[in-house]
């Protein structure tokens, strides 16, 4: 059966994972998550995107990134793994895969969705009772996004920016953000979006999607009813091209 392809398109964001071959450990000791970190930074830069939001758990990676272009983020993960896996390969005396095959990745409807993606992101290692706050996990963006900790790699996006008037505003409103569980349907839908490929959004959202690329997507669910979508000319399709990141 054909792989379901993965879209992505300029100044759009998408939620990234990429899991250890069998969910078994990509990271073994502190240095490793340092030497990830550092060619993620230098591969995000090479190909043009803003990395906003991330952790790094014992055996899979979340991303939130915003590319330039269509290419970008499969050439930016291409970078790391080419560089990456040599790496563990040889600190560690083995062989064979370690990924388990290629990332999962789901577009990202602005605000709401967006937000509700930062949160997830960085509260994993909370749910994974690794810790018990995400500010005592040291491999993730919260210390940035959160308490102001500089971190090189993280590119801030309008929906950020747009918490609060100052870094400090910000940073307060983003912290609040976290006093409150994400809604299990919410959380129900990323997980589908993001293991079908689907983008995570309303059906609006999704739907100026297909049109932009001239194709169906369809639904993270199965069962649900469909909707006919219809381009009715060339200047509907442009003018819903530059509505995208206004939703």
């Amino acid at each position: 059966m054909p792989r379901k392809p993965r879209f992505f398109l300029p100044d759009i964001p998408a939620h990234l994972v990429q899991r250890g071959n069998n969910r078994q450990a990509v990271f073994f000791a502190e240095n490793d998550y340092r030497v990830y970190l550092g060619w993620l930074g230098e591969a995000a830069e090479r190909n043009d995107c803003a990395i906003h939001a991330y952790v790094l758990m014992t055996n899979h990676v979340h991303l939130l990134v915003t590319p330039k272009d269509a290419a970008a983020i499969s050439r930016m993960m291409q970078s790391v793994g080419q560089r990456y896996v040599p790496y563990v390969n040889h600190e560690y005396g083995r062989s064979g895969t370690l990924w388990e095959g290629r990332f999962k990745a789901s577009l990202v409807q602005a605000q709401s969705y967006l937000l509700a993606c930062y949160r997830y992101i960085e509260f994993n290692p909370v749910r994974a009772g690794m810790v018990a706050a995400p500010g005592d996990y040291p491999w993730s963006s919260y210390r940035c996004n959160a308490l102001g900790e500089r971190n090189p790699l993280i590119a801030t996006h309008p929906d950020y920016r747009a918490l609060g008037d100052s870094a400090t505003e910000r940073q307060a409103a983003y912290r609040d953000l976290f006093t409150a569980h994400l809604d299990p349907i919410l959380l129900e839908q990323m997980h589908a979006c993001l293991q079908t490929g689907t983008p995570f959004g309303n059906d609006r959202f999704r739907e100026q999607i297909e049109r932009t690329l001239g194709c169906d997507l369809g639904y993270a669910r199965r069962g649900r009813p469909r909707r006919v979508v219809t381009v009715d000319s060339k200047a509907d399709l442009h003018r819903d091209q530059r509505s995208i990141e206004g939703l």
